[in-house]
């Protein structure tokens, strides 16, 4: 060990030392976190995603959580809405507390580390949509809230990217749709930033695919509780709006242009200003696919720098795109990719 002249240890190699075990420790921590995603059947996860505040997944809680301990998460996210909204109540999807809602969500929930108090969630919900005669998953982005005491906190990368890239880890980085349906131009702006072959979005090359529109029309026939949207409220397919789409259960959500939170690049501002009427209430849905290339984005621009465990993800990633992920793909003969069809065909799979 170095050592100053009157032999006391030099501070300087203290706090080398300090900071190489805060790495290793931070090290551990992300290892086991995604080790236990991609084993677990029903992820239930805790992760320290910064100073201070703990993280946790829970998929399916509806069925995977002792009533109890449901009812307990549901009184968290309320705690929440409360802060967010306090003079509204939302009755729609998680906040009805219905096993049955809660058995296709996935939440993810952060907390303040000392307190346990709940700070913010999002409430993802998968979805069976039908493509090209067969069932498809789609992963809608769901409800995000933030108590407004500790906003501007940088917590949109978890809140938004994170359940999203363990589900898509966990399901072997086989590529994955993606819905949200907002009239917030920093939400809609961060969807086209973050994943693929997103519609509708303002930048260039966005295009509506026929995958895009039997996706939409199969949410909208079927789905329209997952995000709150009455019967009564219409469908644009050509632009993929959603026309008075506060009206079943979402009423306090809806906002006018001037309060709803802008993205720092222009060009979503004034691409919601223009396609939708705030006046009327009007949502785009948008779809896309978290993939390899969108899961890269997610990393090296929303994850916040200087993190040991994000760059190592990201090495990974490169790695599996490069070299690791053809041959995977290749050996697995239970689900299909591309033009590779599984050695025994499961009809009631989805895919």
């Amino acid at each position: 060990m170095a050592s100053t002249d009157n032999g006391r240890p030099d501070p300087r190699s203290s706090g080398g030392l300090a900071k190489a075990r805060a790495a290793l420790d931070a090290l551990r921590s992300h290892a086991g976190f995604w080790l236990k995603a991609l084993s677990q059947p029903n992820i239930d996860l805790t992760l320290r995603t910064q100073a201070g505040q703990r993280t946790r997944i829970i998929e399916s809680p509806g069925v995977s959580l002792p009533k109890a301990e449901l009812d307990a998460l549901v009184e968290q996210l309320r705690i929440v809405a409360a802060k967010t909204l306090p003079e509204e109540s939302l009755t729609y999807g998680i906040f009805s507390g219905e096993p049955e809602r809660l058995s296709r969500a996935v939440v993810t929930l952060i907390s303040d580390e000392e307190s346990g108090r709940p700070i913010a969630f999002n409430a993802l919900s998968v979805m069976a949509v039908p493509l090209d005669g067969e069932p498809a998953a789609v992963t809608h982005l769901g409800l995000v809230m933030v108590d407004p005491d500790v906003r501007g906190q940088g917590l949109s990368w978890v809140l938004y990217g994170l359940t999203a890239l363990v589900l898509f880890a966990r399901d072997g980085l086989r590529p994955k749709w993606i819905s949200n349906v907002t009239q917030v131009p920093a939400v809609v702006g961060m969807v086209s930033d973050t994943f693929s072959d997103v519609y509708p979005s303002p930048l260039p090359g966005a295009r509506q695919s026929f995958a895009h529109l039997q996706l939409a029309r199969g949410i909208m026939a079927k789905h329209r509780a997952v995000f709150g949207v009455g019967e009564e409220a219409g469908f644009d397919e050509a632009r993929s709006v959603i026309t008075n789409a506060y009206t079943g259960g979402s009423d306090a959500l809806k906002k006018t242009f001037d309060i709803a939170p802008k993205h720092r690049n222009a060009i979503y501002n004034e691409f919601c200003e223009r396609e939708l009427d705030y006046a009327r209430g009007d949502d785009v849905l948008q779809l896309g696919r978290i993939d390899l290339a969108g899961a890269r984005r997610y990393i090296m621009s929303e994850v916040p720098g200087g993190s040991l465990p994000a760059l190592l993800a990201a090495s990974a990633m490169l790695a599996l795109q490069r070299l690791v992920l053809p041959v995977v793909y290749w050996l697995d003969d239970s689900r299909a990719f591309g033009t590779l069809r599984p050695r025994k065909q499961d009809s009631e799979a989805i895919r």
